[in-house]
């Protein structure tokens, strides 16, 4: 059963990649990870750039003792280990597995450097608990694809080089060549649903189909391969609808297409930026809600982290941050720039029109969020306008006028954010001039 299991099948997966500068090898200490080093320090041209890296949670008890038997291993084995230590604390809605695999990878990414490679243990009995689980969860094709051997992280890339590599045969490859390794006592719980699939459900599964690992693995690949064809189309619709300016969706555009083909759209949108899939509630409220409200109205769908909110003819995807409360502060004449409360950043910047610098220089100068009824006067128009106004003309979102910085000088409305600035201070002094600039720690 071991035959298959060489230093040739990791020289084989490395093929597909850059020549790496480092590899790097996540070591748990347990015994797929031991063999996936053993297998790896047994060629000698890798041997020389492998380091393991042994991911501290600090869950358990051992933690300590996994961490120098880790150590010690990498050493008779003659290759450099590093141990980082992280916090694996779940956030609000996370999961504890969720919490520590996150933080895991989370850590590894911190040592790649480009075309660094990071080879981990995962083996063809961990795809089929994963595609159960993903099955259990209700996924998509996506979900079903489950582990890829191959995938972009960080700057380098993550390889799965015993992905197609049978539970049984890691063990008796262990076995043969003597290799010691620790067992986490947590595996052994079946309070998770991973492990209660591992102990309670795949046996049963595999006395009456022994070859399920397999046959389930090769159903992942066909997702995956499907899936490939389906983001490729998904690619064409999304770029029919989408606006590079702002990374929003044009509704009157995205409504044109069948209910599945928003949904893929709206799918291929969250992947672009980078969040978590939706689910199919969420999109089905973004669908319902969003999509077929009124144009004068201001609805909104919000998860966790994110929401989506219409504004017209656009939809937009914003953290949930994004309404924090704007509170009134002073900003000192000696600073070139102020923080705000809505994690945004007010510059002044030299020009040769705007603000007349000594006017600003010897005026008290308060930042605050609007209140409601306030006017500017602009210059090169007559009478004064209400910021209500100016916004609709500027097409700007109602949620991003609740939070725009309004700039007073001496008691006086000088400036709304880097938008428009009072013709009462407004100057076209080459030599003394300033202008604002906002930005939001928010944009990517």
């Amino acid at each position: 059963m071991t035959e298959r299991l060489s230093s040739q099948l990791i020289e084989s997966a490395l093929s597909h990649c850059n020549q790496p500068k480092h590899i790097y090898i996540g070591y748990s200490g347990g015994v797929d990870s031991h063999v996936l080093l053993h297998l790896c320090a047994a060629h000698p041209k890798l041997k020389p750039l492998i380091t393991a890296v042994y991911v501290h949670h600090g869950l358990q008890l051992a933690a300590d003792d996994w961490a120098e038997h880790c150590q010690k291993t990498a050493s008779q084995l003659g290759v450099h280990c590093q141990v980082l230590r992280v916090d694996a604390k779940p956030a609000l809605g996370e999961s504890p597995e969720e919490a520590a695999r996150n933080a895991r990878y989370t850590a590894f990414k911190t040592l790649m450097t480009s075309d660094d490679v990071l080879l981990v243990a995962q083996h063809r009995d961990d795809q089929l608990e994963t595609v159960f689980l993903q099955l259990l969860r209700g996924s998509g094709l996506r979900g079903l694809s489950a582990m890829p051997e191959s995938t972009v992280f960080g700057l380098g890339r993550l390889l799965r080089p015993l992905l197609d590599i049978s539970k049984s045969s890691i063990d008796a490859y262990a076995q043969v060549h003597g290799l010691n390794w620790v067992e986490d006592p947590s595996n052994q719980s079946d309070d998770y649903d991973r492990n209660y699939l591992r102990n309670a459900i795949l046996p049963l599964l595999k006395q009456r189909w022994p070859a399920c690992d397999k046959t389930v693995a090769r159903s992942a690949r066909h997702c995956a391969d499907a899936q490939v064809v389906i983001s490729a189309v998904s690619e064409q619709l999304f770029l029919q609808v989408f606006n590079k300016d702002d990374k929003t969706l044009i509704i009157s555009q995205l409504t044109t297409y069948p209910i599945y083909e928003q949904a893929l759209i709206i799918r291929h949108w969250f992947q672009g930026l980078k969040l978590k899939m939706p689910s199919s509630a969420f999109i089905a409220r973004v669908q319902s809600e969003l999509l077929c409200a009124r144009l004068d109205s201001d609805p909104i769908v919000a998860r966790q982290h994110n929401c989506v909110r219409r504004y017209r003819d656009k939809l937009y995807c914003l953290p949930v941050l994004v309404t924090a409360q704007l509170a009134m502060v002073d900003w000192p004449t000696d600073q070139l720039s102020i923080g705000l409360s809505n994690q945004t950043t007010l510059t002044c910047v030299p020009s040769s029109r705007g603000i007349n610098s000594a006017l600003w220089q010897k005026s008290t100068i308060k930042v605050c969020a609007r209140q409601g009824g306030e006017k500017i006067r602009l210059p090169g128009r007559s009478g004064h306008h209400t910021l209500k106004k100016l916004f609709q003309e500027a097409d700007i979102p109602t949620w991003e006028r609740e939070t725009m910085p309004l700039i007073y000088l001496g008691g006086q409305l000088a400036a709304v954010a880097d938008l428009w600035i009072s013709a009462d201070f407004y100057s076209e002094d080459v030599d003394n001039c300033l202008i604002l600039r906002l930005q939001s720690s928010l944009e990517s």
